[in-house]
């Protein structure tokens, strides 16, 4: 599920759900179908991965996906196969210098009582610019990738934009979210100083008495390791973001929870780590 350039391929719930919904859980985590749509960049203007369907501009791909380089200003999609949350293989984000191109999509899932409950879908974008900055893991396969931590810390920490868009599949309240979110990211922090707390605070302001209902998107935006954007959007792409965290320990922790060695989504670090292994050949 990669789309470099372009690719053709929080609570209440309506049922109540603990609000440990983010804190990684081995046996609640099963990673979904390998959805790895990977970065049609300039060398790369046709990859294609299966042969399954012969996507068109507009048309979605699933499970399979072909990434191509797209000549029009039309939107090309990826879906998530678990969920079936649509996923833009560009984005352009108030606060990016140029488009995000999508590295692989992932979901969540709790189990409550012997049965899975699906949270949100995830997808993760990266300024093209970055692979020039992962020479060192050229040829590696998928497997290798994905195991790497000091891959995944390289990729946060390199000052190059990247993008994680949450798309809940599921009605939520926002202190709900918010709740589930700091249970696990601030063990992250070992020692958090006032800028951390201070950080922390206005993260948990922008979800406090907000509805997320089916369908909001999430988006936790990077411009370099010290800031984080974040934006809230129940109605297509952002036009703003709703606040600035900066706090570089913050913007690490929750990296780490998405992308560390106890991922809340393992099929989104699967995914992306295909996704890598394909561009990085």
């Amino acid at each position: 599920m990669v789309g470099f350039g372009s690719i053709s391929t929080p609570m209440c719930f309506t049922s109540p759900l603990p609000s440990k919904l983010l804190n990684p859980n081995p046996r609640s985590n099963f990673p979904g179908k390998l959805s790895n749509p990977l970065l049609a960049i300039h060398k790369f203007p046709s990859l294609s991965l299966s042969s399954h369907c012969s996507p068109q501009k507009n048309k979605v791909i699933q499970t399979h996906f072909t990434l191509k380089a797209s000549s029009s200003g039309t939107a090309d999609y990826t879906e998530e196969p678990t969920t079936k949350v649509k996923f833009q293989t560009s984005l352009s984000l108030p606060g990016c210098s140029s488009p995000l191109s999508l590295l692989g999509t992932g979901y969540r899932e709790k189990v409550f009582a012997i049965i899975g409950v699906k949270v949100y879908a995830a997808g993760l974008y990266v300024n093209q610019s970055i692979l020039s900055k992962l020479d060192a893991w050229k040829g590696r396969s998928a497997t290798q990738l994905q195991d790497d931590m000091f891959l995944f810390k390289s990729i946060f920490e390199t000052p190059v934009e990247k993008s994680l868009q949450i798309v809940l599949v599921r009605d939520v309240d926002g202190k709900t979210f918010w709740d589930a979110l700091d249970e696990a990211v601030s063990p992250r922090i070992k020692a958090p100083t006032p800028v951390d707390e201070s950080a922390l605070s206005t993260f948990r302001s922008i979800f406090q008495g907000r509805p997320l209902n089916k369908g909001t998107s999430i988006f936790l935006t990077w411009p370099d390791p010290s800031k984080m954007l974040v934006a809230i959007s129940s109605d297509g792409m952002p036009t703003s973001m709703d606040a600035t965290i900066e706090s570089a320990n913050v913007g690490s922790a929750l990296f780490n929870v998405f992308f560390g060695d106890s991922p809340v989504s393992p099929s989104l670090k699967t995914s992306v780590a295909g996704g890598l292994a394909t561009v990085l050949k």
